[in-house]
């Protein structure tokens, strides 16, 4: 599958990992605020290398009284995603797959572990990405599996620095349905680059 094809009207651009404080205004963010009609559901998306497996990034979906996405010291940034402090709102299906695209190239490979949850789990999740406050750089999955633990029903989940050991604990749930995303793209990227441009001047 080819990168980014569906990308239109969305200017991305990377920023450092890091403990970056943003705080979008409230007025954007109420503009933007995206309700999926679908169950209440964590979605745990684990990035890992293609050729040893080893996870490289943790992030957390959370559908709830309206659907965001929780991407710790992430470099997935946009100018029409507003961003409070590593929780983007207006998370769209489009923007879903944008997210798993940009993170899917020769050279890693993405995995999606959905579990419908109850809407008080669903909300206690919201609450906790968006008190958590900025993640520094490699805690994604530390800060992702803290605010798991503090979840009802997962007290159990161990706080871990490792994606890998994140996506096995969190498999072990009954009812979480796991599915891999795979994109043959370049890992440069110049590349990935070049192709946004041409999605976006396309689309004006």
């Amino acid at each position: 599958m080819k990168r980014r094809a569906f990308i239109a009207g969305l200017p991305l651009f990377l920023a450092a990992c890091g403990a970056e404080k943003v705080w979008a205004p409230d007025e954007i963010v109420s503009a933007k605020a995206y309700r999926h009609d679908g169950p209440p559901r964590l979605t745990l998306i684990t990035m890992k290398n293609t050729g040893s497996d080893n996870g490289a990034h943790t992030a957390l979906m959370i559908n709830a009284s309206q659907r965001v996405l929780w991407d710790p010291a992430g470099t997935f940034k946009s100018d029409s995603i507003p961003e409070r402090n590593d929780v983007l709102f207006g998370i769209t299906p489009m923007v879903e797959r944008f997210y798993i695209s940009y993170h899917s190239r020769v050279t890693y490979y993405t995995v999606i572990q959905e579990l419908d949850v109850t809407p008080e789990v669903a909300e206690a999740a919201l609450r906790a990405v968006l008190t958590y406050g900025a993640v520094p750089k490699a805690n994604c999955t530390r800060a992702t599996s803290q605010i798991m633990k503090g979840l009802p029903g997962f007290s159990d989940i161990r706080v871990t620095l490792f994606p890998n050991n994140l996506a096995d604990q969190f498999g072990q749930y009954p009812g979480v349905r796991t599915r891999e995303y795979r994109e043959t793209d370049s890992d440069d990227r110049t590349e990935a680059a070049q192709a946004i441009n041409a999605a976006l001047t396309g689309a004006q």
